[in-house]
């Protein structure tokens, strides 16, 4: 997977969880509390972790070994969400880097945005306890738009928002769907290898033109104005 120096970029784009921020220490505590209550063994931090940017359907699939067509899942997705809202801003914090390159892209006066398949419950809550991210242009949740990730809608809706043509935008994410909209929005794409990964990933089948070690090398991937 090449690294280029995208040329003609007027907004960067980002998922939230696994890409600007870390928030799988609360997303497992959340599904773990779904286990303790009912009588079950507390699971490892680092068995939730790979699967934290899979939101609910993720951690219950760690959680009890449960898919989406359980008949059981919708209510323990929504049993989950009450204890995530309970916990949400607990041990969640930005990736080591994400200040300064926000803080770079602002000095360079590079619109930048968030774009997630989080609720809008969750992302407001986030994005308003966090005041590095009042200098978003946009933020677009998974209820934002009448699709979500790995649809170009929300991304679209993005660009819109900050009145930038897709195709000169960057989209950078941690999962294979962050990609794929990406792609199909018309703008280049960045993965994100430090973020949550999965448990059976190969990046480089995804098609991203572009993979970052760190949140700080997006600076290295945009031509200098």
């Amino acid at each position: 997977m090449s690294s280029p120096v995208f040329t003609h970029v007027r907004a960067v784009l980002f998922d939230l969880d696994g890409t600007l921020i870390d928030s799988a220490p609360d997303l497992g505590a959340a599904a773990d509390k779904l286990r303790t209550d009912r009588g079950l063994p507390s699971l490892p931090a680092d068995r939730y972790r790979p699967m934290a940017g899979a939101g609910a359907r993720g951690m219950l699939s760690v959680a009890f070994d449960m898919d989406t067509a359980h008949p059981d899942f919708p209510a323990l997705r929504e049993e989950f969400f009450v204890n995530y809202e309970a916990c949400i801003q607990q041990r969640t914090k930005v990736f080591d880097g994400v200040e300064s390159m926000i803080a770079e892209l602002t000095r360079r006066g590079m619109p930048w945005g968030i774009v997630t398949n989080k609720a809008a419950r969750f992302t407001d809550v986030l994005v308003a306890a966090t005041p590095l991210f009042s200098s978003a242009g946009a933020v677009i949740s998974g209820d934002t738009t009448a699709h979500s990730k790995p649809h170009p809608e929300p991304l679209l809706e993005a660009a819109r928002r900050l009145d930038i043509e897709p195709a000169h935008c960057i989209y950078v994410g941690d999962d294979e769907r962050d990609i794929v909209a990406g792609l199909a929005a018309g703008m280049r794409t960045v993965a994100a290898l430090y973020g949550y990964l999965g448990t059976q990933t190969a990046v480089h089948e995804w098609g991203a033109q572009a993979a970052i070690k760190s949140p700080l090398e997006v600076l290295q991937l945009i031509s200098a104005p």
